[in-house]
């Protein structure tokens, strides 16, 4: 069951869920934007360890609290690691009144039919049992959609919810990421077809069982209205996607009921060389201007 008191800052509170999830994929990238290269660091270890002390210095900067960010998704590793001298996901919550969510998904499968499912997760149990101990509130789990083949998208979807319906068996809130590329030649159609599979799915949810949704900016402003009100939706929030930060806070402004989910969004103005005061006041910055977009609407 999930904790009650996360459950209502997840459901009612204005703000915004910062994703500091990214893997090992996705992490060189991060860190060359940062301002450490490939070059300065040597294996995957290495890589890990700059990638977790970049992440406690955004989660113990004084901005970073519940006040505007409200929840933050964790890559395993860092579930795993401490911040502040305590295990990450108590200090999120108990230090700064941030909601721990974790990453679960092991990355992504060969595109078929215009779209990609998320590789097999064998240990997904065992994960999950171990994110009931250490306090986490909910997960996230990414596929990625590049065309409007309808055969795909229902694939992503189909498999999201299946996933989702395994996790909400832990107690935990499953935020399902069926993410449009945005460089996709056929966005606005993905995001019909899209739209239409999500919300089956919803209406099929067992009555009280209930999820987020993680989505890409649509390009028709309140495209996903229907879902962001459906019942069966605790919240829906926005991936960046790609867009610079300005764009994806501008474009979500225009999206009532959405609010930010971001990570490169997040952390494009920070680098390695700066001292704690311009570093904290930066992210501060990012912060309000993220902040913003999610609770003021156009």
């Amino acid at each position: 069951m999930a904790d009650a008191r996360m459950m209502a800052q997840m459901t009612g509170k204005e703000g915004f869920i910062a994703a500091l999830d990214q893997s090992g994929g996705s992490t060189p990238g991060a860190l060359r934007l940062y301002g450490i290269a490939e070059t300065d660091y040597d294996g995957e270890e290495a890589m890990f360890r700059l990638m977790h002390e970049m992440r406690v210095r955004i989660m113990t900067a004084p901005a970073f609290t519940g006040e505007k960010v409200i929840g933050a998704i964790l890559f395993e590793k860092t579930m795993d690691g401490e911040a502040g001298g305590r295990p990450v996901p108590s200090y999120l919550w108990e230090e700064r009144g941030v909601v721990p969510f974790l990453k679960v998904d092991k990355g992504l499968a060969a595109e078929e039919n215009g779209a990609q499912v998320m590789k097999p997760m064998p240990d997904l149990d065992a994960l999950l049992a171990r994110a009931v101990k250490k306090g986490i509130f909910g997960t996230k789990m990414r596929s990625v959609i590049a065309h409007a083949d309808r055969a795909g998208i229902a694939a992503v979807v189909k498999q999201q919810f299946a996933v989702g319906r395994q996790i909400l068996g832990h107690g935990l809130v499953p935020i399902i990421e069926p993410e449009v590329s945005i460089k996709s030649p056929s966005k606005e159609e993905a995001e019909a077809i899209l739209r239409d599979e999500i919300a089956r799915e919803l209406d099929a949810l067992p009555v009280g069982e209930k999820v987020m949704l993680k989505l890409t900016i649509p390009t028709i402003a309140d495209f996903y209205k229907p879902l962001v009100d459906h019942k069966a939706v605790i919240r829906a929030v926005a991936l960046s996607g790609g867009y610079s930060r300005a764009d994806a806070c501008e474009k979500l402004s225009r999206n009532h009921g959405m609010i930010a989910s971001f990570s490169r969004a997040l952390t494009e103005d920070l680098r390695v060389a700066m001292d704690d005061d311009a570093f904290n006041a930066s992210l501060g910055r990012t912060i309000d201007e993220i902040y913003t977009a999610s609770v003021v609407k156009a």
